[in-house]
C-alpha cells in the first residue's frame, strides 16, 4: 500500500493492530474455523476463549479490512480470505510464518528511541533475537513445521528454476540447505537420469524425507544430515545448488570445489540487492528487521557474489534474473537470481 491521503497515512499508523489483528488470526487458524460456513461472534469468543465484545472487535477490525464478512449466521471469510490465504498454504504454514512475524516485534517496540542504538536494538533491552536455526536443531516438530511450510512456499520456485536451468548430461546433484527436498524434487522429475542429495541440519532432514516419500521419490532424492557450514561434505557431484541459503561466503565456496566432479558446477539462486545500502526487492522488512540487531546489516549485491565466487577460485559462467511463472506471485517466489560457476 502506497500512502496518498491523510487518511492513508492514519491508516497506515494503525496498521501495526491491523497487523497484529490478522497475525492472530492466523496463529488460532480464525480462518480454517470459518471456512466451512459463518458463525456468529459469541460462538468464536467462548471457542477460543476471548471475552466476548473484544472478541466482536477484533473479527470487525478483520472485516474492515476485508478480510471477513458479516452476515446473518455471523463471520465468514471473504472472497479475498479465500484467495489469498484458504486456497495457497495451510493453516500450519500461515500459523509458522505469523509467529515469525509476531517473534520480532520487540526489537521495533520503542522504535523511534531503538531507530538511534549504536549496536543491536535487541541487546540493548537485555534480548535476544529469535534464532530459528538453533530452534530447529532443538525442536524437531518446530523443524518439520518449518520444513513442510518452506516446501509449500518454495514450490513455484522449484518450478521455475527447473524450467529455467539445464541440467543435461548431470547425474549427481547436491542440494546444500535443501530442506524439504523442493528443488531437488522439481529437478529429479525434469531430469529423469539425475540424483539428489539434500544436506541439511538432522531434524530438517528428517522433515524431509516424509515429505519426499509422500511425494514417491525417495528413490531419487536422499538426505545427508549435516551442519554444512563446518561438516565434512560429499563428493562427487556435477551440480552443487545453493538455493535461498544466503550463506555463498567465500571460505565455504572454496570448500564446495572439494565436493564437485570433474567439469562440476556451482549454482546460487538467491535474491541480490540492487546496491550497497539497498534491500534486496521483496526483502525489504527482512532486511530493515535484520538491521535492528546488526546496524550494518547488507544483503549481497551481485557484485558481491561475484566477487566472492572470483576469490573462491571459481568462473563465473551465468548471472541472470530467474524468469517467473505465469500468473501473479507472492514475494516468496519472485525475484530470483541465478549465478553458475564452475572452478
Amino acid at each position: 500500500m502506497k500512502s496518498a491521503t491523510t487518511e492513508d497515512v492514519l491508516a497506515l499508523m494503525d496498521g501495526g493492530y491491523t497487523a497484529a489483528a490478522l497475525g492472530a488470526a492466523l496463529e488460532l487458524g480464525l480462518f480454517w474455523r470459518l471456512a466451512d460456513g459463518p458463525r456468529p461472534a459469541a460462538d468464536l469468543a467462548r471457542e477460543l476463549g476471548i471475552p466476548e465484545r473484544r472478541c466482536g472487535y477484533w473479527l470487525d477490525v478483520l472485516a474492515a479490512c476485508g478480510l471477513l464478512e458479516e452476515g446473518p449466521g455471523g463471520y465468514a471469510p471473504s472472497p479475498a480470505a479465500r484467495a489469498a490465504i484458504l486456497d495457497v498454504w495451510d493453516r500450519d504454514s500461515w500459523a509458522f510464518l505469523a509467529a515469525q512475524a509476531r517473534l520480532h516485534l520487540p526489537a521495533v517496540a520503542d522504535l523511534p528511541a531503538r531507530l538511534a542504538e549504536p549496536g543491536s536494538a535487541w541487546e540493548a533491552q537485555g534480548l535476544t533475537p529469535p534464532d530459528y536455526l538453533a530452534a530447529m536443531v532443538d525442536d524437531p516438530e518446530r523443524a518439520r513445521t518449518f520444513t513442510r511450510m518452506l516446501w509449500r512456499v518454495h514450490s513455484p520456485l522449484a518450478e521455475d528454476l527447473a524450467a529455467s536451468l539445464d541440467l543435461a548430461g548431470a547425474l549427481r546433484l547436491m542440494d546444500l540447505g535443501g530442506g524439504s527436498g523442493v528443488m531437488s524434487m522439481a529437478l529429479v522429475q525434469r531430469h529423469p537420469g539425475l540424483e539428489a542429495v539434500v544436506v541439511d541440519l538432522p531434524t530438517v532432514c528428517a522433515a524431509g524425507r516424509e515429505i519426499v516419500a509422500g511425494e514417491g521419490l525417495a528413490d531419487r532424492v536422499h538426505f545427508h544430515a549435516a551442519d554444512f557450514t563446518k561438516d565434512e561434505l560429499p563428493v562427487g557431484f556435477d551440480v552443487i545448488l545453493m538455493c535461498d541459503v544466503s550463506l555463498h561466503v567465500t571460505d565455504l565456496s572454496a570448500r564446495l570445489r572439494g565436493s564437485l566432479a570433474p567439469g562440476g558446477r556451482l549454482v546460487i539462486v538467491d535474491k541480490v540487492a540492487p546496491a550497497t545500502g539497498r534491500a534486496a526487492p521483496g526483502r525489504l522488512i527482512w532486511t530493515f528487521r535484520s538491521s535492528m540487531h546488526r546496524p550494518d546489516a547488507q544483503p549481497p549485491t551481485r557484485e558481491d557474489v561475484a566477487g566472492r565466487l572470483a576469490e573462491a577460485g571459481l568462473e563465473l559462467l551465468a548471472d541472470r534474473p530467474l524468469p517467473a511463472g505465469a500468473g501473479g506471485r507472492p514475494r516468496f517466489a519472485a525475484g530470483w537470481h541465478v549465478f553458475e560457476a564452475r572452478p
